[in-house]
Formats: C-alpha cells, sequence, structure tokens
C-alpha cells in the first residue's frame, strides 16, 4: 500500500517502531514512510487506536516496550501478512480466520459474562470489518 509524499514520491506502509517520550516503544505501528525526504505518517485508520494507547501511559511512563498489534487488529493483521510462514496464504483466508478467531471469543466471553472483553473484542471485530477495503492491501 502506498500514498505520495508531499515531496511527490510514493511513500510505502511498513511497520515500524514509534518511541513515546524516550521511554516507551511502540512496535508493529503501521506508517507511511518516504524514502526521499523521510517524512512519515500513521496509517489513518489506526490513529484513534494509538492515541489512546499513547494516552494510557501517562505523563510519566515507565520505560518499556510494547507491541501495538496486539491493540490493534489491522496491525494484526499486517503482522500477519508480513510474517514468513503465512506469506503463500492469500489474505481473505488471514481475515476470515481472524474473525473466526475473535467470534469465538465473543462467544466465550459473552457466556462468562465479561463485559469489559466483550467490549474489546467487540472493538476488535469492528476494526476489522469498518476498513476490510484496506486490509486486502496488506499482503506484500
Amino acid at each position: 500500500m502506498e500514498k505520495d509524499c508531499k515531496c511527490g514520491e510514493k511513500m510505502a506502509l511498513k511497520l515500524r517502531t514509534v518511541i513515546f517520550q524516550s521511554r516507551v516503544e511502540i512496535e508493529n505501528v503501521p506508517i507511511f514512510t518516504c524514502p526521499s525526504c523521510n517524512r512519515s505518517s500513521v496509517f489513518p485508520p489506526v490513529k484513534p487506536d494509538l492515541s489512546r494507547l499513547i494516552q494510557s501511559f501517562g505523563d510519566k511512563p515507565d520505560k518499556q516496550q510494547v507491541f501495538f498489534n496486539e491493540a490493534n487488529e489491522l496491525s494484526f493483521l499486517m503482522c500477519k501478512a508480513s510474517d514468513k510462514r503465512y506469506i503463500d496464504m492469500p489474505i481473505e483466508v488471514i481475515i476470515q480466520d481472524r474473525i473466526n478467531e475473535l467470534l469465538d471469543m465473543l462467544l466465550l466471553c459473552q457466556s462468562l459474562g465479561d463485559v469489559e472483553w466483550i467490549d474489546d473484542t467487540r472493538h476488535r471485530l469492528a476494526q476489522i470489518t469498518e476498513h476490510m477495503s484496506t486490509a486486502y492491501d496488506f499482503h506484500n
């Protein structure tokens, strides 16, 4: 997936590390990067989740490393699609497998009555379904 940079070159979408306050390394964040001018921008569909994650660290975060693909389904799908073990698997299958996993999780958390887990799982399913058209462009 690419987009045009202000300098006229094409920006490629890659999973990168974002460093917050020199203390928190956020791995696997989808970022558009320009090879010519080094400009970068966060993939728009993941910005709200990245912002929420950063806000959760507070003003003085502990030194830590977190994995954005554990908090955002689009990042999860990109990680899986770019994993050499799944490179020959069609993106449609990767997406459908993840949706099925999340639906199974939803049934489990509903049976347990865990409202927080239900809300989180529904949010994850919505991340995929709201951006299905962009998800099909993840496979390299």
